[in-house]
């Protein structure tokens, strides 16, 4: 959704920084993620935390920000996950909710308005796989039923974790053209009134 050409007068856009992710300086947390989840999740999910916190905090030049995705996706989809499907130890997991709760509360890490792009995870299983990515190769369709089950628990039933704003729901299973066309028609929305 990140597209530089989506919304560019009016919002400076912010991809999910995976570039980092895979480089830190020469290591590829990511895939040391995949490779061992129980060794690799509190090292990658803290630099996540890290990166995401940049991100929040980048000054723009418009009036809009927009991200994919956000501090709080990471910690109440992906590290929810890591910890209920018993990867993270509960040590692990409350160390780095202690720290995601003090960023919270010290940091401008504010947003009007969560864009949830609601996706089967067979849609998303699909989209991997045509994306390529040699870290992702070994990602299972369960990994990403449980990540679809906590982002609708979060954002759609708000039965876990409180939501930072208020939600739009744009159900995403379409291809890219088409995609386009349904952003172009939500851009207000999206852009909370901003044009």
């Amino acid at each position: 959704m990140t597209q530089n050409l989506l919304f560019s007068v009016n919002a400076n856009t912010f991809e999910e920084p995976v570039k980092k992710w895979r480089d830190v300086n020469g290591y590829n947390a990511l895939a040391h993620l995949y490779e061992d989840p129980s060794r690799w999740g509190l090292t990658l999910q803290t630099y996540v935390q890290l990166t995401m916190l940049e991100q929040h905090q980048k000054k723009t030049d418009k009036p809009v920000k927009l991200m994919e995705r956000s501090i709080y996706s990471a910690k109440n989809c992906f590290v929810e996950n890591l910890y209920i499907s018993g990867v993270m130890p509960g040590l692990e997991y409350i160390v780095l909710t202690e720290w995601y709760n003090w960023i919270i509360k010290n940091n401008h890490c504010n947003v009007d308005l969560l864009v949830y792009l609601q996706t089967k995870p067979e849609t998303v299983y699909n989209r991997i796989k045509a994306r390529n990515r040699s870290e992702e190769q070994n990602i299972t369709l369960e990994y990403l039923q449980q990540l679809h089950d906590l982002h609708e628990e979060w954002m759609v039933k708000k039965t876990k974790f409180s939501l930072p704003s208020k939600v739009l729901i744009i159900p995403a299973d379409k291809d890219l053209e088409e995609m386009y066309a349904i952003y172009n028609s939500r851009e207000k929305d999206i852009l909370c009134g901003v044009s």
